[in-house]
């Protein structure tokens, strides 16, 4: 596993998953928003967004989390010999979200963009959770399997099977799929 897809709805744990799949492989962690933001917290321009993109995914390894825009995210997907889909209920994720909106009154969330508000990102995050039946849905699933093939597909539907998966990975030797 050198270059590892990690995608899901907000709030479904993309990033903590990352950080510590990079940290058993010693890959490189690319969250999408440091590539979608500045570390002011401003939108870096599309052009500037896609060479960035073009760049990591011409790179031996990575690990990126996260959706970006579709066109982008279908390159990830072609590009990655991993791809980890995270897809729990929807209630599991509009908790997650709060969860960690919560916590931040006491600290910022590990990985957070720098510059970038947690609450908007919050509220952006519950906006997107709302849309997200029109995309994670069975049609989604079913374009996935078509990846099967060619690289190894985890769909990860519980806390209890990502936790799981992270006790596994921690031992070196995953292999439910």
């Amino acid at each position: 596993m050198n270059k590892i897809a990690v995608f899901g709805k907000p709030g479904s744990g993309k990033s903590t998953l990352g950080q510590h799949l990079c940290r058993v492989l010693q890959l490189p962690f690319y969250p999408l928003d440091s590539m979608l933001y500045r570390p002011d917290g401003q939108r870096y321009e599309r052009p500037e967004y896609e060479r960035l993109h073009q760049q990591l995914l011409s790179s031996e390894r990575w690990l990126i989390d996260g959706l970006g825009p579709l066109d982008s995210f279908y390159q990830r997907l072609q590009a990655a010999d991993t791809l980890i889909y995270i897809e729990l209920p929807y209630w599991q994720s509009y908790w997650l979200v709060t969860k960690r909106l919560l916590k931040s009154l006491w600290e910022k969330p590990e990985g957070w963009p720098e510059g970038s508000s947690v609450w908007r990102g919050s509220l952006e995050s519950y906006r997107y959770l709302k849309l997200s039946p029109r995309f994670w849905n069975a049609e989604f699933e079913q374009r996935l399997e078509k990846y099967r093939p060619d690289k190894k597909v985890y769909v990860i539907r519980s806390l209890a099977q990502l936790k799981r998966f992270v006790d596994n990975y921690q031992q070196g030797d995953y292999c439910e799929k």
